[in-house]
Order: structure tokens, then C-alpha cells, then sequence
């Protein structure tokens, strides 16, 4: 088995314990910022931690490829001198955008990559 890309083992065990059967999980990262706890990507679906309900609620939110109009990246640097500090992906579900920051570019480049990639193959 190939080790699994995360950056908390709690937010892969979390991912793992709610997985359907056949689904292979490919990444877990940590998010910074308001809302977004962690983002998972599994051979299915998009899974991120919802963070922004009141009373201190989370939520769960699955989000299968076929459901994603567009994935984009952001930054707020310049990309092609990979000086970005921080970066977020966003996820086009046509009737909102989710969006997930991540410290650094390299693991929302890795993560817009992936959902793309699984995008692709489920059309």
C-alpha cells in the first residue's frame, strides 16, 4: 500500500472512517483560514470539513467529480516565481464555489491537480 499524502493523522483517520466501498483516498490536507477544517481527496468525491456552522457545529460536505463544473487555484503571490505564502483552490459546484487555503502553493497545486485529473476520468 503507497503512504497516503496528509498533513494531520486524525484528519486521515476521520476521512478513512467514513469511507464508502472501493474508495481509495489519495490526499488529506489541513486548511487555514474560516470555514474549511481539512480537504480529503478520494478516488470519488471531494470531501471537505465545514467549519463555519453556528454554535460550533461541523459538517461534513461530499462532493462527487460529477457534480464539479470547474476547479481553479488562487494565489496571493506571483506563481511563477513561487513566492506564494499561501494558496486556495476553489471548487465550482455551479451553485456555489467551496473554496479550501492552504499554507503555501505546493498542496493546492497538488490538490487542483488531483481533482482535475479525477474530473477528467469520470466524464
Amino acid at each position: 500500500m503507497s503512504q497516503i499524502i496528509h498533513d494531520r493523522p486524525d484528519q486521515l483517520e476521520q476521512i478513512n472512517a467514513g469511507l464508502l466501498q472501493g474508495e481509495t483516498v489519495y490526499a488529506v490536507y489541513d486548511c487555514i483560514g474560516v470555514g474549511t477544517g481539512f480537504v480529503g481527496i478520494t478516488n470519488m468525491r471531494i470531501i471537505l470539513q465545514d467549519k463555519s456552522f453556528v454554535g460550533n457545529k461541523l459538517a461534513i460536505v461530499s462532493i462527487p467529480y460529477k457534480n464539479i463544473r470547474s476547479v481553479s487555484m488562487l494565489s496571493n503571490k506571483s506563481m511563477l516565481g513561487r513566492f506564494a505564502s499561501s494558496s486556495s483552490i476553489g471548487i465550482d459546484t455551479g451553485g456555489s464555489v467551496k473554496e479550501a487555503d492552504f499554507r503555501g502553493d505546493d498542496k493546492a497545486k497538488h490538490a487542483h491537480d488531483l481533482i482535475l485529473w479525477n474530473m477528467l476520468q469520470s466524464r
